[in-house]
């Protein structure tokens, strides 16, 4: 039952995040080594790391995987329920001008807002194989509108000179902005109730930002819940003062668009000075996340940190490992490895310490889902977990990860302790080795190539992949597929900027580059195979394993990275791309043409001192 009465949650042990972690078998804040989470209730320490000061309690506590009544539900819990006249001055929302609702739900555990969730009748309760979860369906937007997301440039400020302006950061003014804030605050002035979610981004303390959601339902609260960092208990929030707010009005539309200048009644429109931004017209979960991430790609920069979007895993010797790569490439496959725990999947920032988690959950594509192809993803699904725009069937609900007649991007989310050998500490040191996953169509790319520093700039600033025939609507051949920093849609600043990162991290900490390829091999798509998971995993073993030191290399004679003479359990003819086509000249014609891709694309970043082209293929 929901509560009725003005009252505070909080643990009954009373027990402090350092408490808790001593509890579950780390020796203390400052312990040698660090836990690999599995579905037990005990901590197997293999994975030594530095020091943690005290002030790392919030960064990187995490909780016991939830399986049954017998683990701990309610490791986080700063949750509260704030009624009467001051409702949302005590909840911290009445400096933003919101002052109409009088009950307050705010840091709801799991269970409160599963309850919520029914109760509200704001979707379904999918029964999944591993457990019951709620699902969602976000209307007509099952993806991000990039064309909506919009940046106030106010002139003559820090952001006005920084941001890279164009069609991923479009600028509008701060008149229409106050304009969208005051109708936002306007409508939540209107509604009984509202959820707040006091929560952190990036595990690192030296760069950690406080976030704030207002939102209108209790999946919303959910998501961000499950995906960005929670506090332990109240004590974690004494003081909280956010770096960042996100009023999020979903149910409401920008009718004065076109006046507004705006491309459509939906608005997602973020104000750095103000540090403040304000959501319309879409439902759809990923742009809390992917709007906060934006903003640690503008903030991290500015303080000589590198963020990157990528997936990231360590070994058991301490030794972390970078994955990039865009949809399809394997980056989610790839850095869930048995031998290795999880940092996280998507976000990341690499600083002085070290690389960091931003998030406290994962958010995967769900279509296809097994738990042959994707057994980390397809075991989170669960209670806590959150699936978004997935087909159910029959009268079980069961979900139906093969029916994409709502969407290809089926989504699920769920806390990062979910996955059975995710690294609690959320950090670790500075990464050995930088995967560029591609999926080359073309048939072109071999299954591994090393880079030189030069060349990794290169490559980072290009962000090569290709789309096969019948991954987008109209594509009926491979398209070649260019994504600054694997990431283009989330970079607030030029591309150059973050590869200029990149190269000082890779010369600094003597970290090598590599491209690897799961794409085809023995001619294009339609022609050529696919390389076979098992070759592409033996190329990330034989990088992560450090056995490919002892290699002997030859150089591409186009492209001038190198490439391995030998790497067991791989066919020697895979490693030379030539070697496995029927024709070699009808290799030289797509590897030209490839080439040719890459120059073209890469003639707009042909700026600063130094000219990254000339590391680009050679033609």
């Amino acid at each position: 039952m929901l509560a009725t009465t003005s009252r505070t949650l909080l643990r009954s042990s009373g027990r402090t995040a350092i408490q808790a972690l001593v509890a579950r078998g780390i020796s203390s804040p400052v312990s040698s080594s660090i836990g690999i989470r599995s579905n037990s209730t005990t901590t197997k320490k293999i994975f030594p790391t530095s020091h943690f000061h005290k002030s790392h309690q919030v960064a990187h506590k995490s909780a016991v995987p939830i399986i049954d009544d017998h683990h701990i539900r309610g490791d986080y819990n700063s949750s509260s329920v704030i009624e009467g006249a001051h409702a949302c001055a005590k909840a911290g929302i009445s400096n933003l001008g919101i002052n109409g609702p009088s009950t307050i739900y705010k840091n709801q555990t799991f269970e409160e807002l599963f309850q919520h969730e029914v109760a509200n009748n704001e979707g379904k309760v999918a029964h999944a194989e591993m457990g019951d979860t709620f699902t969602v369906d976000t209307g007509k937007f099952t993806g991000r509108s990039p064309k909506d997301k919009w940046i106030v440039k106010n002139i003559g400020s820090e952001s006005d000179a920084n941001i890279d302006w164009g069609n991923v950061n479009q600028p509008t003014s701060p008149e229409v902005f106050d304009e969208l804030y005051e109708k936002a605050v306007n409508h939540f002035n209107t509604l009984d109730k509202a959820y707040v979610f006091d929560g952190f981004c990036g595990a690192n303390p030296n760069s950690q930002r406080k976030i704030r959601f207002v939102h209108e339902m209790a999946w919303q609260q959910h998501f961000v819940t499950n995906m960005f960092i929670r506090a332990n208990d109240e004590s974690d929030l004494d003081g909280f003062e956010p770096d960042f707010t996100v009023i999020n009005a979903c149910s409401q539309v920008d009718e004065d668009w076109e006046r507004h200048g705006l491309n459509s009644e939906v608005a997602v429109v973020f104000n750095v000075e103000k540090k403040c931004a304000v959501i319309f017209g879409t439902w759809y979960g990923g742009e809390n996340k992917k709007g906060i991430f934006s903003l640690m790609n503008y903030w991290l920069p500015m303080q000589g940190q590198f963020p990157m979007h990528c997936s990231a895993n360590v070994g058991k010797a301490g030794d972390s490992a970078l994955f990039f790569g865009l949809s399809g490439t394997g980056k989610t496959t790839l850095s869930a490895d048995p031998h290795r725990a999880l940092i996280g999947d998507d976000e990341h920032g690499w600083d002085d310490q070290g690389v960091f988690n931003f998030e406290g959950g994962c958010y995967a594509k769900t279509i296809n889902l097994t738990e042959k192809t994707e057994p980390d993803i397809y075991r989170a699904v669960k209670k806590d977990a959150m699936l978004e725009n997935v087909a159910l069937k029959g009268d079980d609900n069961e979900p139906d990860y093969f029916d994409t007649s709502k969407t290809e991007n089926g989504r699920v989310s769920y806390p990062i302790f979910h996955i059975d050998n995710y690294h609690e500490p959320q950090m670790a040191g500075h990464p050995k080795n930088i995967i560029f996953l591609s999926c080359d169509a073309f048939g072109v790319l071999p299954p591994i190539a090393k880079l030189t520093p030069e060349q990794a700039m290169y490559h980072f600033i290009s962000g090569y992949t290709a789309k096969v025939a019948g991954t987008e609507r109209g594509v009926t051949e491979p398209t070649a597929t260019f994504s600054a920093c694997f990431g283009a849609a989330f970079l607030t600043l030029h591309p150059t900027r973050y590869a200029e990162l990149l190269k000082e991290k890779l010369e600094k900490h003597n970290a090598q580059a590599w491209i690897v390829n799961s794409g085809w091999s023995g001619g294009a798509y339609g022609i050529g195979e696919r390389m076979s998971i098992k070759t592409t995993r033996a190329c990330v073993n034989y990088i992560l394993d450090g056995k490919i030191e002892d290699t002997t290399w030859e150089k591409d004679p186009v492209f001038g990275w190198e490439i391995p003479a030998d790497i067991p359990d791989v066919d020697s003819n895979v490693l030379r791309p030539k070697n496995t086509w029927p024709d070699a000249s009808q290799y030289d014609e797509a590897e030209k043409k490839l080439a040719n891709m890459y120059v073209d694309n890469f003639e707009k970043y042909r700026v600063g001192d130094v000219d990254y082209s000339q590391f680009g293929p050679k033609l």
